[in-house]
C-alpha cells in the first residue's frame, strides 16, 4: 500500500462511519475515494442535483439546508470532521435533498456512486455498515422531534451550541439566523436566550460567532452530564 493510500485508509478509519470495517474493505474504499477541496462559502451540491456519491469531511464544516422561493434559509444540519453524507441519495439514484454548502475551507472524500455501489454488492459488511448509518440517521430525527415536541427552546438552543462545539471548539462561528433553523425558534427567541447568557457570563457573542466562557455552565442549561 502507497502511502498516499495508507493516509486515506488512516483518516477513514478514524470516521466513525468507517471504524468498523475490516482493513481489506477499508482499502478497497481508500482506493475508489477522490479528494475534494472547498473554499469558505463555496457550493457543493444543489437541492434538486443529481446524485453523484458519498462525502466523508475530513476537516472543515458544511452546512445543510434549503432555500424557499422567496430566498430564505433553513438550516437543517452543520456537518464537520469525521461526518459522512449524501447517503440517501447515493443508495436511491434521486436527486439530492437539500443544499450543501461549505461553511469554511474543507477538505473532503469524495467516494463516486458507481464505485460505492459495487463494493455494496461485493462487501456485506459495508452493506451492513450503511444500514447502521442510515438507523443512526433516522434515531437523530426522532430525538430532534422529541426535543421540539418535550424541551423548552433555551435547552433546545443550548444543546445545538454544545453540537456545534464539538466541531469548532469555543469559538462557535454561526450566525443567529443559523442557530434559528437548527433549534427550530424564530431569530428573536435565539437573539433573547443569547442575550441572557452573555449577562450570566456562560458566552460572549461576535459577529455571526459566539464564544463559550463557561462550558460546564452550558451544559447545566442543556440539561447534560458534564463531560
Amino acid at each position: 500500500m502507497n502511502d498516499a493510500l495508507h493516509r486515506v485508509v488512516n483518516i477513514l478509519s478514524a470516521n466513525p462511519f468507517f471504524a468498523g470495517f475490516e482493513q481489506d474493505a477499508l482499502e478497497k474504499i481508500a482506493a475508489a475515494c477522490r479528494p475534494r477541496h472547498l473554499a469558505s462559502r463555496e457550493i457543493l451540491f444543489l437541492k434538486g442535483d443529481p446524485s453523484d456519491g458519498l462525502y466523508a469531511i475530513r476537516r472543515g464544516l458544511i452546512r445543510i439546508g434549503t432555500t424557499d422561493n422567496l430566498g430564505q434559509q433553513m438550516t437543517m444540519n452543520v456537518l464537520g470532521g469525521g461526518d459522512v453524507f449524501g447517503e440517501i441519495a447515493l443508495l436511491d439514484g434521486q436527486s439530492r435533498t437539500a443544499d450543501a454548502v461549505a461553511m469554511d475551507d474543507t477538505d473532503m472524500f469524495f467516494l463516486p456512486r458507481r464505485e460505492f455501489l459495487s463494493l455494496l454488492a461485493r462487501e456485506p459488511s459495508i452493506a451492513q455498515q450503511v444500514i447502521g448509518l442510515l438507523c443512526a440517521r433516522l434515531r437523530d430525527v426522532i430525538d430532534r422531534m422529541e426535543e421540539t415536541r418535550f424541551l423548552s427552546s433555551s435547552i433546545r438552543l443550548a444543546r445545538r451550541i454544545l453540537v456545534l462545539a464539538a466541531d469548532y471548539g469555543t469559538d462557535v462561528r454561526a450566525s443567529q439566523e443559523e442557530l434559528a433553523s437548527l433549534t427550530g425558534v424564530t431569530r428573536e427567541t435565539v437573539n433573547r436566550h443569547l442575550q441572557s447568557w452573555k449577562r450570566a457570563g456562560v458566552i460572549s457573542l461576535g459577529r455571526g460567532r459566539l464564544m463559550i466562557k463557561d462550558i460546564d455552565d452550558l451544559r447545566r442549561l442543556a440539561k447534560v452530564d458534564a463531560a
